[in-house]
């Protein structure tokens, strides 16, 4: 399912207007980063957990060279998700 279908069942869902929601979910997508760049958690009971992780530097190689190269540490996004969530997948 890509965006433009994601709207579409959400439009259906809620009853609205495909335009209100894109909206919506572009309003969600929005305090989600905003909340990840503080360094918050989004909590969603039931669906997950969006979070911020650390990864640490580490060694690798580079496949063309063989050349051991340093990959520098940065910031991942990670999603856990909830009981619920994972109930309705099985």
């Amino acid at each position: 399912m890509n965006k433009a279908e994601l709207i579409k069942a959400i439009a259906e869902k809620a009853q609205t207007t495909k335009l209100n929601a894109e909206k919506c979910l572009n309003a969600f997508i929005e305090t989600v980063k905003e909340a990840l760049r503080n360094n918050e958690e989004v909590r969603l009971v039931g669906f997950g957990t969006f979070k911020v992780g650390n990864r640490k530097e580490r060694k690798g190689r580079n496949p063309r060279t063989g050349e051991e190269i340093t990959i520098p540490a940065k910031k991942t996004v990670k999603f856990v998700p909830g009981k619920k969530l994972k109930e309705a997948v099985k």
